[in-house]
């Protein structure tokens, strides 16, 4: 089933100078948002194959959108993340069905490798409810300056009938990260842990 979309929201975020100091280059990323409407809101159902299959839609969708948005080559994606908010209709299970079965596999394709799990977080809400997407870097989970979030938040969403599903991607870490761990320098991207 093709997901119906109300509206894609793309926007990025760049900081250029963090407590006084300049950031060089900038931190960049992006966020990516399709307030879609929810097929089982209303309802309970066993099989939730039609939210499956729009996850593996909006997670290519998204992730392409996010890179397009920071202007980079999908190699050039550093960190990335996922999160949905269901109308007050639905149930959390319908952001499960949507943020774990599929969405990962075309936004690795949409970042290129993509070895990590994808960080994720989802909630049920109602109109303009904020939620923090996670990042953590897309090829080792060890990198903590990567270790990030971004807050997802549209005005007109999630009506009762509704989620929102979010896709973040940096092309940088945090903005003067300092507190060690392993460098991405030293990623081997084998595990999806170093």
């Amino acid at each position: 089933m093709t997901a119906k979309i109300r509206k894609i929201i793309v926007q990025t975020d760049e900081v250029r100078i963090e407590m006084g100091r300049e950031v060089q280059p900038p931190a960049r990323r992006a966020l990516a948002m399709a307030v879609i409407e929810n097929p089982y809101a209303g309802r309970y159902a066993d099989n939730l194959d039609a939210l499956i299959a729009m996850g593996e839609e909006l997670g290519g969708l998204l992730g392409q959108r996010c890179v397009q948005a920071l202007g980079i080559e999908p190699g050039q994606a550093q960190s990335y993340g996922k999160a949905a908010i269901v109308g007050e209709a639905g149930e959390l299970e319908h952001a499960a069905a949507l943020l774990h079965p599929k969405l990962g596999a075309p936004l690795r394709a949409a970042v290129e490798k993509g070895a990590a799990l994808v960080p994720s977080s989802k909630k049920v809400g109602g109109l303009g409810t904020a939620i923090d997407v996670p990042l953590g870097h897309k090829d080792a989970a060890y990198v903590r300056s990567h270790f990030d979030a971004m807050e997802a938040r549209v005005a007109d969403a999630p009506r009762a009938n509704e989620i929102v599903v979010a896709v973040a991607v940096t092309a940088s870490g945090r903005p003067l990260a300092r507190i060690g761990g392993l460098q991405v320098s030293d990623i081997q991207g084998v595990d999806g842990l170093r």
